[in-house]
């Protein structure tokens, strides 16, 4: 079982536990003295770290090394890309937007309507959580002239499925718009080849560490040689002018060591997850069988280590609360939205009721995962279930007041 608080740790997709080589990596870099914008002996050792680190983290995603752009997180590379490549399109204002997207790409979108003038075309999903590639195309075909870019999610956060990144990228390079692709659930489980997905259409790819086993706050946008963005950041014009301020190296070190990890065995690391997916799937269902499996079901069709049940009758969060007193962490959906008791915009977008969209969770998978995680799981589950739909038929149930 995993060692986080003798529980079983099932939400790799909130974060990872950080592995023990990054830690030590962190570490040691942490004692090095030297900003990398310096000149002297100190300053060229620990810019020479910096660059190795880029390098690899590069490698990690099939890109040039000056295609990667360091963050302050995933929700920076987010913005980054959208805002950046949006502001550089200007006079263009429309951005064609999946429903279901993250809500570091909601909450951006919806700020430059807001406060930029944007008009945010929101193209739907099937019922397995993939867009809409005919809407898309005739939302394209409407006024190509006016679209200052397409953002999507390589794979759904919440449920899993994966997107048509290729598909989508080849309907926007037909009528000259940038792509911008959340790649943050998917880096890690799925192999990225940005250079082919640049040619394909892609501008820009958003991936963060602490997804792999890194450290909490360092990303990363991969950003083509050629694409214009304007920089959220001004200063001291590091990074290509793309984002400005010292960089942080010892957190760059540390992610390049994670990176490295996690791409020497993607492949066999992937399929392991399947395998405990897959039993995670049957145990859920034999345990549960109201319980309904959401996204596609086809393994090819979403993230290896995601699992994402609807259980009618009950709320996510009470579910969610009760395993957590019976030892089992997972999550309703977004860790960003945590705490925050509303259903699930994803479900919601995938044509889902309001009630259904409640009654989410997220079972997700990563390195440490084993089978005495699921089996704790499937263990504290059918209680757990239990005690959620008493508690549910009590809130629905008609009360006396005297």
């Amino acid at each position: 079982m995993s060692a986080h608080f003798d529980h079983a740790y099932l939400d790799h997709a909130a974060t990872a536990p950080m592995l023990p080589a990054a830690i030590t990596a962190y570490a040691e870099a942490m004692a090095v003295v030297g900003n990398p914008a310096s000149i002297h002996s100190q300053g060229q050792n620990a810019k020479r770290m910096l660059e190795e680190a880029r390098e690899r983290v590069a490698a990690s995603v099939g890109s040039d090394p000056i295609e990667v752009v360091f963050t302050g997180g995933g929700t920076e590379a987010v913005n980054l890309g959208i805002k950046g490549l949006y502001w550089a399109r200007a006079p263009r204002t429309r951005i064609l937007v999946p429903g279901g997207e993250h809500h570091a790409t909601v909450d951006t979108v919806e700020w430059l309507a807001q406060q930029e003038g944007a008009t945010v075309q929101w193209i739907p999903l099937d019922a397995l959580g993939r867009i809409d590639l005919d809407a898309l195309a005739a939302a394209i075909a409407a006024n190509p002239d006016d679209v200052a870019l397409i953002t999507l999610l390589a794979a759904n956060n919440e449920v899993g499925t994966l997107q048509p990144i290729r598909r989508v990228a080849a309907l926007a390079a037909a009528a000259g718009i940038p792509v911008h692709v959340d790649a943050i659930s998917a880096y890690g489980h799925l192999p990225i080849d940005f250079a082919a997905l640049h040619a394909s259409g892609v501008s820009a790819l958003s991936v963060s560490a602490h997804k792999i086993g890194g450290p909490v706050g360092i990303g990363a946008l991969v950003l083509s040689r050629t694409a214009q963005v304007v920089p959220l950041i001004h200063g001291g014009g590091q990074q290509r002018q793309v984002r400005s301020g010292t960089q942080d190296v010892a957190a760059a070190v540390s992610f390049a060591v994670a990176a490295t990890a996690m791409t020497a065995d993607l492949e066999s690391e992937s399929r392991r997850l399947e395998v405990l997916r897959d039993a995670v799937i049957a145990g859920v269902h034999a345990a549960v069988p109201s319980a309904v499996y959401n996204g596609d079901p086809d393994p090819a069709g979403r993230l290896p280590g995601n699992a994402h049940f609807t259980f009618p009758g009950c709320e996510g969060d009470s579910l969610l609360f009760l395993l957590d007193v019976a030892g089992v962490s997972v999550s309703t959906g977004s860790a960003c939205q945590a705490g925050i008791p509303e259903p699930s915009h994803v479900l919601r977008a995938m044509g889902r009721s309001e009630a259904e969209a409640r009654s989410a969770l997220r079972i997700t998978l990563g390195r440490t995962s084993t089978q005495a995680d699921i089996d704790a799981l499937l263990a504290a589950l059918p209680a757990a279930w239990a005690q959620a739909i008493g508690a549910g038929m009590a809130d629905s149930a008609p009360r006396a007041y005297t």
